[in-house]
C-alpha cells in the first residue's frame, strides 16, 4: 500500500477521499453498504442554526450526465444535531465533518460555535452559497466582501479546521478563494453546484418547484477541474476538489490539478461504495506509476 494520508489544515485524513455534503446523509444511512472507517472523511448534510423545511416538491430532476436539486437545506437545526445525531456518529472511525449554512454571518458563527463544543467533530465546511437575506438574497459566496464577512465571523467563533466551500457561480473564483484565505480559512473546497434549470416540454412546466436548482454530476466535472486548477495556483492553503467525480481516474485528475483531497457527491447515489473503490483505485495508480505517497501527485501536472 502506498501512503494515502493527507492533511487539510490540522485535519489528518487516512486517505484523500471524502463524501460531499447532502449526498451521504449522516453516514449512518450508508453503513450497511460500505465500511465507513475506510473513508477519509464524511461531510454530513447541511446544518443551520434553526430548523429549515426546505423547498416544496418536486425538488430533484435528472438531467443528461447529472442531476438538479433545490432541496433547500432541509434539516432540524444544530441543536437537534448536537442532541440526537452527534451521539450516533461520534464513534465512527473517520473524520466526521459538519457542513454549516446560514442567512447571516451571525447565524453561521453561532451554529459553528455550538458545533465547536462537540469533541469528535474536528472540522466544519462552510456553505457560502447561501442567500444573504440582508442584501436582497444574493449568495454570500458570489462577492469577495460577502464571502469574507462570513469567514471572519466564523473564524472568531470556531477554533478547529475551517473549510470554506466555494460557489462556481461567480466571475472570478480565484478572487473569492483569496478573500476567504485572507479572512482565516484553513482550506477551500470547490465546486458547489452550478445553477441550472429543467423544463418538461410536453407539460410546458418547470420540473423543479422553484424553477432553478443546483446542477451536479459528471456534467460539471470539466468546470470543476478548471476552477480547482486555478484556485490551487492562487492560494497557499489546501484545496479540496469536487464536482462530477465518479471514478479513481476522475479523483486523480483533481489531485494532479492541485487538490490535496477530493469529495464524491452524486456518484454515491449510483454506487454507495464508490468512496472506498476510488481510494483503492488511487492506491493502484500510485503503485503502477511508482509513487510512494499520494502527496507526491498533488499538483504534479506537467506543464
Amino acid at each position: 500500500m502506498a501512503d494515502l494520508s493527507v492533511n487539510i489544515g490540522s485535519l489528518n485524513l487516512k486517505n484523500p477521499v471524502m463524501t460531499a455534503s447532502g449526498t451521504f446523509g449522516y453516514g449512518l444511512e450508508f453503513a450497511d453498504f460500505v465500511d465507513l472507517s475506510q473513508i477519509g472523511g464524511i461531510i454530513v448534510k447541511g446544518t443551520t442554526l434553526h430548523p429549515r423545511q426546505g423547498n416544496a416538491y418536486p425538488r430533484m430532476a435528472e438531467t443528461a450526465q447529472g442531476m438538479l436539486n433545490c432541496v433547500g437545506l432541509q434539516n432540524k437545526g444544530v441543536d437537534y444535531f448536537c442532541e440526537h445525531i452527534y451521539p450516533q456518529i461520534k464513534d465512527i472511525q473517520t473524520n466526521m465533518i459538519v457542513n454549516v449554512s446560514g442567512n447571516s454571518p451571525e447565524d453561521y458563527a453561532e451554529c459553528a460555535a455550538r458545533i465547536a463544543e462537540l469533541e469528535q467533530i474536528p472540522a466544519i465546511e462552510l456553505n457560502i452559497s447561501c442567500p444573504n437575506v440582508k442584501h436582497g438574497g444574493m449568495a454570500f459566496g458570489t462577492t469577495t466582501e460577502g464571502a469574507a464577512s462570513v469567514v471572519r465571523a466564523v473564524r472568531e467563533a470556531y477554533p478547529k479546521t475551517l473549510i470554506v466551500k466555494l460557489s462556481p457561480n461567480v466571475t472570478s473564483i480565484t478572487d473569492i478563494a483569496l478573500a476567504v484565505q485572507d479572512a482565516g480559512a484553513d482550506a477551500v473546497s470547490l465546486i458547489n453546484t452550478l445553477m441550472g434549470m429543467a423544463i418538461d416540454a410536453e407539460r410546458r412546466k418547470k420540473l423543479l418547484s422553484i424553477g432553478t436548482g443546483g446542477l451536479s454530476g459528471p456534467a460539471v466535472k470539466p468546470v470543476a477541474l478548471r476552477m480547482v486548477y486555478q484556485v490551487a495556483h492562487a492560494v497557499n492553503i489546501p484545496v479540496v476538489g469536487l464536482g462530477g467525480i465518479s471514478s479513481a481516474t476522475d479523483a486523480i485528475e483533481f489531485l494532479l490539478a492541485g487538490a490535496s483531497a477530493i469529495e464524491i457527491g452524486t456518484a454515491n447515489f449510483l454506487d454507495p461504495a464508490i468512496t472506498v473503490k476510488v481510494a483503492q483505485g488511487i492506491n493502484d495508480y500510485l503503485e503502477r506509476h511508482g509513487f510512494q505517497r499520494v502527496k507526491d501527485i498533488v499538483g504534479a501536472l506537467e506543464e
